[in-house]
């Protein structure tokens, strides 16, 4: 078959497979299997699915490394019953890992999703061998008990001027946050077919649940998590107050901090044709 005017496999046309383990049939889709070095494992937001993830930061690290992104447990296409707590959903992840045959990665974590790689590594510290967390903070951080009510404020405001609520929550009302939520939120279209399924009701709010408690959790001994880590954020995250990404970063023995400027909880795919380069060399 002549395969000359095949399009390239990217994260706009890359299909959804599904691997079944600890009786959840997980949702996800990898790109760059081919490539070497340790899996990407991609661990999501609050609220959000598979076609979530901007597209610029997954085929900019699959360009050099093998990604793979999964629905949780109960979210978008996976089955079962949503987690309400961050060790549940990193329980799961780590069924997940082992399922899909991979003896070590590197994580990235964006918000909750940074939230539920701190678990992982504490549970499982030999399965990870370097992480990437933006957007996040620690159990017990600084406003992160809030994340409830700032997200049923903003998704008000949206509703009210007929925006998308990541608008508010992801980028500031400066005009440069304004320009990049947009072009982002533009971005998440680039995917017509094969999109994945809306999360339900009822898992935004156990998810919502499993923040409230992670706010609440005592603070964890950081200073044992040797792995070296990225930390992220922007310099005006209005979900997980920045102060939680520098306090990170203190508490982390092997830690590099990144602060975008004028930039809130979305930095990273505001600034992704900085932010992309330099995971790519952490990674490496």
């Amino acid at each position: 078959m002549n395969t000359t005017h095949l399009a390239p496999v990217t994260w706009q046309n890359v299909p959804t497979q599904h691997i079944t383990a600890g009786g959840v049939s997980f949702a996800y889709r990898e790109l760059g299997v081919n490539n070497p070095g340790p899996p990407v494992v991609c661990l999501i937001h609050l609220a959000a699915v598979l076609d979530n993830w901007d597209p610029r930061i997954v085929d900019g690290l699959a360009a050099q490394r093998r990604v793979v992104a999964f629905d949780n447990r109960g979210v978008g296409a996976s089955s079962g019953l949503p987690s309400a707590s961050m060790e549940e959903m990193a329980g799961d992840a780590i069924t997940f890992i082992r399922a899909m045959g991979f003896d070590q990665v590197d994580l990235f974590g964006f918000s909750m999703g940074g939230m539920v790689a701190q678990e992982i590594v504490q549970m499982a510290p030999e399965l990870v061998r370097r992480m990437i967390i933006t957007s996040t903070g620690p159990a017990g951080g600084e406003g992160i008990s809030q994340v409830a009510r700032v997200t049923y404020l903003d998704m008000l405001r949206g509703w009210l001027t007929f925006q998308d609520p990541k608008q508010f929550l992801f980028f500031t009302r400066a005009p440069d946050g304004i320009r990049a939520g947009k072009e982002f939120l533009a971005r998440l279209k680039e995917r017509s077919a094969d999109r994945d399924r809306e999360i339900t009701l009822g898992a935004l709010q156990a998810q919502l649940k499993a923040l409230r408690r992670w706010g609440a959790k005592a603070p964890a001994d950081l200073s044992r998590i040797r792995h070296p880590v990225l930390v992220a954020n922007g310099d005006s995250d209005r979900m997980v107050p920045s102060q939680n990404t520098r306090d990170l970063a203190q508490r982390l023995p092997n830690s590099e901090l990144v602060i975008y400027p004028d930039s809130g909880h979305g930095a990273v795919f505001q600034f992704y044709a900085d932010f992309v380069p330099r995971a790519l060399a952490f990674l490496s």
